[in-house]
């Protein structure tokens, strides 16, 4: 029988790179950035509602959703976060699950690739949930050097979400990327020859 992985991490602990992998491995990714992004996307509904709540700055001129104003409005404004919570978190639910159903109906093991899958308590969704490991001082470091940020703007971005080690303890599964991506790539291997997962790579595959 397929099954269902909640696939987590904190913020640049190499979540993207082990569902990439994963893929190669014949598993079908069901991403939940991928789905808010869709949720509002240009004409949905979704963003009729963000206009409503927001007003008419909160559409470009293009007629796509203004993410720097949006972020503006709720970084220091808990009720409308949470008033544009319930707008998209619904319709993100709702394509995630038709997506994950139409895979699994097809019999492939899916994967639910949900950054903050524990801030948002949906452990219970998923059979299993797999955390990809990057200790704190390493998350920094690599934020610093990819998104070109300050050390204190790293910081709070790494500080902003559950602590990674605190997460590792809720996991079912915790892949180590401390070290290279050959590592990674050898250590998550091993995770998936330890759960039987091996067999489920289609080399032919190419839907």
């Amino acid at each position: 029988m397929p099954k269902v992985i909640g696939l987590t991490g904190g913020i640049a602990t190499g979540k993207s790179t082990v569902a990439e992998l994963l893929q190669i491995h014949g598993f079908k990714i069901v991403d939940a950035d991928v789905a808010a992004r869709k949720a509002v996307e240009k004409g949905s509904e979704g963003l009729e509602k963000v206009r409503a709540l927001f007003g008419e700055e909160a559409i470009t001129a293009e007629g796509e959703m203004n993410r720097a104003f949006i972020g503006q409005e709720v970084f220091y404004d808990d009720e409308k976060r949470e008033q544009l919570n319930q707008i998209i978190h619904p319709i993100v639910n709702q394509l995630m699950k038709k997506e994950r159903d139409d895979y699994l109906e097809k019999g492939y093991n899916v994967i639910m690739d949900i950054p903050l899958l524990f801030e948002n308590g949906l452990e219970d969704t998923v059979d299993e949930v797999w955390l990809v490991y990057a200790s704190e001082p390493i998350q920094i470091d690599r934020l610093m050097a990819r998104n070109n940020m300050s050390i204190e703007d790293a910081k709070a971005r790494v500080y902003s979400q559950i602590s990674i080690d605190k997460k590792s303890r809720m996991a079912d599964v915790v892949i180590d990327n401390l070290g290279s991506k050959l590592e990674l790539k050898q250590n998550l291997e091993k995770v998936l020859v330890e759960k039987g997962f091996l067999d489920a790579y289609h080399p032919n595959d190419t839907e």
